[in-house]
């Protein structure tokens, strides 16, 4: 049986259906409509000749077993954030599926087929996003954290998991699921407007950014406002606004499509009658070169010291949280490349801003590459996200030419 694309935009809608109300999707990880998605994808899967299991962190695995116990490993995440979006995450595994549902209708694959739906990668109920990857992927170090993490009705992290079976402390137990792994290989949509700008369907993800998330705290003197002279304040929002504006320009400067967001200033008082005392800035930073960020990170720093100085007040910078960029394999790319050209004539490399599964994959060794499709104006986690259908069928064919291509290459190494 050949694959039928158009069938993943039939099911995409049926699941819309199913789990999102007129604000969007709500498949948010840990709660009944998460699961009622979950099991709505495995009865769609009922007819294919798979094992289904679920790990110890709550990821749900669907396996085609072939001649050689090497896998390819297709994935993606069933998990919304509220509200959220038709395509984010579900695109991956319902193309995904229809990808292993070809190959399972051609006879016994060379290699081992897995399909994974990834257990909240969004992380929109506890904030801890990534959750099933990283512990397959062995990267899920903060147990201590995560014990402590509750939701906003007060439920605790573990207490969430326990409903459905999952225990933290054994969660890091999946990482044998990846024992066998010889590529991952993820769809998604762009969830930017690079591709659009282009006017291009597909590209070819080049890896994920590495973060510099930091928070700086400037210190002032509190005064009041209707006595105290401009010339003689210590304003410690000062410091903060002109770095806001400051990192625009490091971003251009670095190029690479490089970012810098001040994503948030907390004041104290805060109130409209005094200077600002104290000043809490978060910034974000992110690059794909390794080199290029840290630059941005010494800049960041170096101009907030030189702001410091010509207000008269203090600064203080605390790491709040990092991570490397990732680059995928350089093989897959070239699949992706030659895929992608196949069905839509022309391809383009971007890297990935946001963080995704394929990411914790590819951390953990094994070759990695993802597919992005076009969204429409760059929206996502929002109910207007959108790409158009006959680029949604293309990508579809895409992350097929792409599986053949690794199967061929798995199976030959």
């Amino acid at each position: 049986m050949s694959l039928d694309p158009s069938r993943v935009v039939a099911r995409l809608r049926e699941l819309r259906s199913l789990t999102g109300d007129g604000g969007g999707a709500q498949r948010v990880a840990w709660t009944d409509t998460w699961a009622r998605g979950r099991a709505w994808l495995a009865e769609t899967l009922a007819d294919l000749p798979l094992e289904v299991e679920r790990d110890e962190a709550g990821n749900d695995w669907y396996t085609l077993r072939g001649v050689s116990e090497r896998a390819v490993l297709l994935g993606g995440h069933m998990d919304s954030v509220p509200n959220g979006g038709w395509l984010d995450g579900c695109l991956n595994v319902l193309a995904g599926a229809e990808v292993v549902r070809r190959i399972a209708e051609d006879g016994t694959p060379p290699v081992t087929m897995r399909l994974v739906d990834w257990a909240d990668e969004e992380g929109a109920r506890f904030g801890r996003s990534l959750f099933g990857s990283s512990a397959a992927a062995g990267s899920m170090t903060d147990q201590d954290e995560l014990r402590k993490l509750v939701d906003r009705d007060g439920v605790t992290l573990p207490d969430a998991l326990a409903v459905f079976d999952v225990d933290l402390e054994r969660a890091q137990e999946s990482r044998a699921q990846l024992a066998s792994a010889a590529a991952y290989l993820e769809l998604h949509i762009e969830q930017g407007p690079v591709l659009e700008s282009l006017d291009l369907p597909l590209g070819t993800v080049l890896g994920t950014f590495g973060v510099e998330r930091s928070r700086v705290t400037w210190k002032g003197q509190a005064a009041h406002a209707g006595s105290t002279p401009m010339a003689e304040r210590r304003d410690a929002l000062a410091g903060a606004a002109k770095l806001a504006l400051a990192i625009r320009d490091v971003a251009r400067e670095t190029g690479g499509g490089a970012v810098c967001t001040s994503g948030g200033v907390t004041c104290k008082p805060g109130i409209v009658t005094s200077v600002v005392e104290t000043a809490e800035q978060l910034l974000d930073q992110r690059h794909l070169d390794a080199a290029k960020l840290a630059s941005m990170l010494a800049r960041a720093q170096e101009l907030a010291r030189m702001f410091a100085s010509e207000e008269r007040i203090e600064v203080e910078w605390e790491r709040i949280w990092s991570i490397a960029p990732i680059l995928f394999d350089e093989l897959l790319l070239a699949f992706a490349d030659e895929a992608i050209v196949e069905v839509a004539g022309s391809t383009h490399r971007l890297p990935s801003g946001p963080l995704h599964d394929a990411a914790e994959v590819s951390r953990s060794g094994i070759p990695t590459v993802m597919v992005f499709v076009q969204s429409l104006r760059g929206l996502s986690h929002t109910k207007l996200e959108d790409t158009k259908r006959e680029h949604l069928e293309l990508a579809v064919e895409a992350l097929d030419r792409l599986t053949t291509k690794t199967i061929g290459h798995v199976a030959g190494g």
